[in-house]
C-alpha cells in the first residue's frame, strides 16, 4: 500500500509539474487581398475581420495555437495603382472562414506567472484552411457558380502582445496568409466547365492579410517548465 501510494503521488507530481497555462479569446481587425483583382497593398484592411483563438503555452518560449476568423475578403480595381486594372474596373466580394493551427514563438520569455507586467514580440505560422464562395466574371459581371471550395495555405504572422491586467493578454497582429488557389477573387473558375473565363497571372495564387488585436483570458495549473 505504501509503495502504491508513493507512486500514486509520483505520477500527480509528474503531471503538475508539466501542467501548462491556457489562453482562450478573441480577435477583432480587418481583411484585405491581394490577387488578380483591386488593390495590392500589403497591409490595407477594408473588411471587418472577427474570431476566437486558443493557446497552450507549451513553455515559456512557444505556444500551440488555434483559431478561426471569419471576413469578407473585397477587391476593387478602381483602388489599385495599376491604370490597366482602374480601366478594366472589376470588383468582387467573396466570404471566408478559416481554420488555422500552428505554432507561436516568442522572442523573449513570456511567463504569465512572473508577477510582472512582461511584452515580447513574436512569430506565428502553421497551415490553415479556408472556405470561400466559388465565383468568377462572366462579360465584367460578377457570377455566383452556387458552390463553395475549402482551400489550404499558410499563415504567417508578426506580433507584440503583453499582459493586459491580471488574466488577460493583448495582442496586436498582422498577418499573411499564401492559399494554395487562385479562385478567392474570381480569375479561376472552380468548375472546369468555366475555365475560359479565366483571366490574370496563372502563376500566382491568391494572398489575403488579417490585421487586427487579440484579447485572451488566461487558465490553467501554474507551470513550471520543466525539462524532465
Amino acid at each position: 500500500m505504501r509503495h502504491l501510494t508513493v507512486l500514486i503521488l509520483s505520477i500527480l507530481s509528474i503531471h503538475i509539474s508539466h501542467a501548462q497555462i491556457h489562453e482562450i479569446g478573441v480577435y477583432l481587425g480587418g481583411s484585405n487581398v491581394i490577387a488578380d483583382v483591386g488593390a495590392t497593398n500589403y497591409i490595407s484592411p477594408n473588411q471587418f475581420a472577427f474570431g476566437g483563438i486558443y493557446k497552450w503555452n507549451r513553455s515559456k518560449r512557444h505556444s500551440y495555437r488555434a483559431s478561426i476568423l471569419f471576413s469578407d475578403l473585397k477587391g476593387l480595381d478602381a483602388k489599385s495603382d495599376d491604370p490597366r486594372r482602374q480601366q478594366r474596373d472589376y470588383e468582387f466580394s467573396n466570404s471566408i472562414l478559416e481554420i488555422a493551427a500552428g505554432m507561436e514563438f516568442t522572442f523573449m520569455d513570456f511567463n504569465l506567472h512572473s508577477g510582472h507586467r512582461i511584452a515580447t514580440p513574436y512569430l506565428f505560422s502553421g497551415v490553415s484552411v479556408a472556405n470561400h464562395d466559388d465565383i468568377y466574371f462572366s462579360n465584367g459581371v460578377l457570377t455566383d457558380e452556387g458552390t463553395s471550395s475549402w482551400s489550404f495555405g499558410i499563415p504567417m504572422a508578426l506580433g507584440v502582445k503583453a499582459t493586459f491586467i491580471e488574466g488577460l493578454v493583448l495582442g496586436l497582429e498582422v498577418g499573411a496568409r499564401y492559399t494554395f488557389t487562385d479562385g478567392i477573387d474570381g480569375s479561376t473558375p472552380a468548375s472546369n466547365n468555366l475555365q475560359q473565363y479565366r483571366f490574370g497571372n496563372i502563376n500566382n495564387n491568391d494572398w489575403y492579410v488579417f490585421s487586427g488585436i487579440t484579447l485572451t483570458y488566461t487558465f490553467g495549473e501554474k507551470p513550471c517548465y520543466c525539462t524532465n
